[in-house]
C-alpha cells in the first residue's frame, strides 16, 4: 500500500525543551532555551499494516488542557471569573491517565478557565520540561498589548505554540485585524505554530485563515479538532469539509485529529469518522496530521485511554499503513517541535 505523505513548510525559531512521563500530576515549568521548529522531509517507503504504532514510536498527545485543582485555585492559581471548571483537570490526574494509556508526552493548550493568566500552565511546564510543550492563548486586546505578551510567553516562559480563539476578539473584529496580523506574523517570526479553534464552524472563519496563510506563509497553522467538521450529512457540511480539504494547498497547514467525541455523531469508537479521516490523510498526508485527546473533556466520554485507542480502531477501517499511523500518533508533532520528547 502506497503511503500518503505531503511536502512540509520548514520554519526556524528559538528552542525550548520539555519532559514527558505518564502518571501523577505535573506542574508547569519555565526554562529559557533556544528551540527550532522545522518540517522535516518524510520517508515514503511502504510497510505492512498494523493496528498500533511500533513500540519504538513515542505517543504524543497534540491537544489537551490542565487547570488548577480547587485547592490550587484557592491558594495560588485562581480561575477566571465565570470559567470555573466542572471537571477535574489537574496535572496529577493527567499524569495518571497518560501512564495508564501509555502516552509519552503532550502539547498543553492554555485553558479558558485561566484565560490569559498562564501561571498554572507555566508551573507545569517548568516542572516537566521534557514531557510537556506549552501552547499559550493569544490576547487580542485592542491596545495591542497581546503582541508583547505573546513574545514574553515564547521567549521568557518557553511556550512553543499559540492558540487563536476567534471568540475572544472584540465584538465586530476579525482575526485579520491589525492586532491579529501582528500576532500571527510574530508567531511566524519566532517559529511558533498558530492553532485555530473554529468551534462555531470552519466556514465562519475560513476567509480569515486563508488570508493569514496567504499573507504570512512562514507561520505554521494547526487546525484544532478537524476544524470542527463533522461527517457531512447535508450540503452545508459537505461544503465545509471540502473547504477543509482545500486548505491542504497551504503546505504550512496541519490538522489535529483530536476531540473525536466532538466531531463524531456516534459513540466510541467513533467509526463514522473513518471516511473523513481517510480523505484528510489523502489530502494532507499523514505527516501533517496529529492525534489529540482533548483531556480532560474526553474523560467522561470514552476515557483518556479510549481516546488513544479510538484512533487505531478507526485507522483499521481506512486502512492506514503502520508508518502512517506512527506519524499521526507522534512523529508528526515530534517533527514539528524538534528537540522535544527525546528523553525517555
Amino acid at each position: 500500500m502506497a503511503m500518503r505523505f505531503k511536502p512540509l513548510l520548514s520554519v526556524s525559531a528559538p528552542l525550548h525543551q520539555f519532559n514527558y512521563y505518564c502518571p501523577q500530576p505535573i506542574s508547569y515549568f519555565s526554562k529559557k532555551s533556544q528551540f527550532r521548529i522545522s518540517a522535516a522531509k518524510m520517508a515514503t517507503t511502504s510497510e505492512p499494516q498494523t493496528k498500533t504504532p511500533s513500540s519504538q514510536t513515542k505517543i504524543i498527545d497534540s491537544h489537551l488542557h490542565v487547570w488548577a485543582s480547587p485547592q490550587e485555585a484557592a491558594d495560588k492559581y485562581p480561575y477566571f471569573p465565570g470559567q470555573e471548571p466542572t471537571l477535574p483537570g489537574n496535572v496529577d490526574f493527567l499524569l495518571e491517565c497518560m501512564a495508564e494509556a501509555g502516552v509519552d508526552g503532550a502539547l498543553i493548550v492554555q485553558p479558558i478557565n485561566h484565560k490569559f493568566d498562564h501561571s498554572l500552565v507555566t508551573s507545569v511546564l517548568n516542572k516537566y520540561p521534557t514531557k510537556f510543550v506549552g501552547c499559550c492563548l493569544a490576547n487580542p486586546a485592542e491596545d495591542g498589548s497581546g503582541v508583547k505578551q505573546l513574545e514574553h510567553l515564547i521567549l521568557k516562559d518557553g511556550y512553543r505554540a499559540v492558540r487563536f480563539n476567534p471568540y475572544l476578539w472584540p465584538s465586530g473584529q476579525q482575526m485579520t485585524n491589525e492586532v491579529g496580523k501582528a500576532m500571527f506574523s510574530k508567531a511566524g517570526e519566532l517559529g511558533v505554530p498558530v492553532g485555530f479553534m473554529c468551534m462555531k464552524g470552519l466556514r465562519l472563519h475560513l476567509s480569515e485563515i486563508e488570508k493569514l496563510c496567504t499573507e504570512f506563509p512562514s507561520t505554521v497553522v494547526l487546525l484544532d479538532h478537524l476544524a470542527f467538521c463533522k461527517p457531512p450529512i447535508n450540503d452545508d457540511e459537505s461544503l465545509a469539509f471540502s473547504e477543509l480539504l482545500k486548505l491542504s494547498r497551504f503546505p504550512q497547514v496541519y490538522v489535529k485529529f483530536s476531540a473525536l467525541f466532538r466531531v463524531s455523531r456516534m459513540p466510541f469508537p467513533y467509526q463514522d469518522l473513518s471516511n473523513i479521516f481517510s480523505q484528510i490523510i489523502s489530502s494532507f498526508g499523514a505527516n501533517r496530521v496529529m492525534w489529540g485527546s482533548d483531556f480532560p473533556f474526553v474523560v467522561p466520554e470514552c476515557g483518556y485511554k479510549g481516546a488513544k485507542e479510538a484512533v487505531s480502531l478507526i485507522a483499521n477501517q481506512v486502512p492506514l499503513s503502520s508508518s502512517e499511523l506512527e506519524w499521526i500518533m507522534g512523529k508528526t508533532i515530534t517533527q514539528l517541535f524538534q528537540g522535544q520528547w527525546i528523553q525517555s
